[in-house]
């Protein structure tokens, strides 16, 4: 399978490469406080490159195997890493849905280089790979995150209780959804 670069009028979306790991690092250290009220606690070793090497290869082998495809974000005028774009539990036959899961560095915030990234990959999803459905949640104290599903389309679908371990707690999150309006049998 083909690795793919999406490119939109600012960014260049594509699967990390080893090349990519100090970079990867740099922006989990720049961003660490920025991203820890919507992320899990991580493991001891994260912030190191050995780890980042495994992850890079892992995403890889997970996209050939058709289980996830994990985007990074890059600026297209500096190459730079602002930000990742993240499907998961990608499930095929009757259900074709998978999840979304996405985060942007605090310089990045309130340029639009988000949502243009997600339109891009979210338009890869479903016309390339065509999925139907794309579930994405957020914790309801995530305005921002609110703001953008609304801007791309998706749907308010339910509420769950205690739903993700975020920041060391069980989080409530707010469930949405957006079904690829022209999906078809392939």
């Amino acid at each position: 399978m083909i690795l793919p670069i999406l490119k939109t009028d600012r960014c260049i979306l594509r699967l990390p490469s080893k090349e990519d790991v100090p970079e990867i690092v740099k922006f989990y250290l720049e961003n660490k406080e920025h991203l820890a009220p919507w992320d899990p606690f991580m493991p001891d070793d994260f912030f190191t490159k050995v780890y980042w090497q495994k992850k890079v290869k892992e995403a890889q082998e997970e996209f050939q195997n058709h289980q996830t495809v994990r985007l990074h974000i890059f600026l297209s005028d500096s190459n730079k890493l602002i930000g990742m774009i993240n499907f998961t539990r990608m499930v095929r036959g009757v259900f074709h849905c998978c999840g979304l899961g996405y985060k942007i560095g605090h310089t990045h915030e309130g340029k639009g280089l988000m949502k243009e990234s997600l339109q891009g990959a979210i338009e890869y999803i479903f016309d390339e790979l065509n999925f139907h459905r794309i579930e994405a949640n957020y914790i309801p104290s995530n305005l921002r995150s609110e703001k953008l599903l609304r801007k791309l389309g998706f749907e308010k679908e339910g509420y769950a209780k205690n739903y993700l371990k975020i920041s060391g707690k069980w989080q409530d999150h707010i469930l949405n959804s957006l079904t690829n309006k022209n999906w078809s049998e392939k």
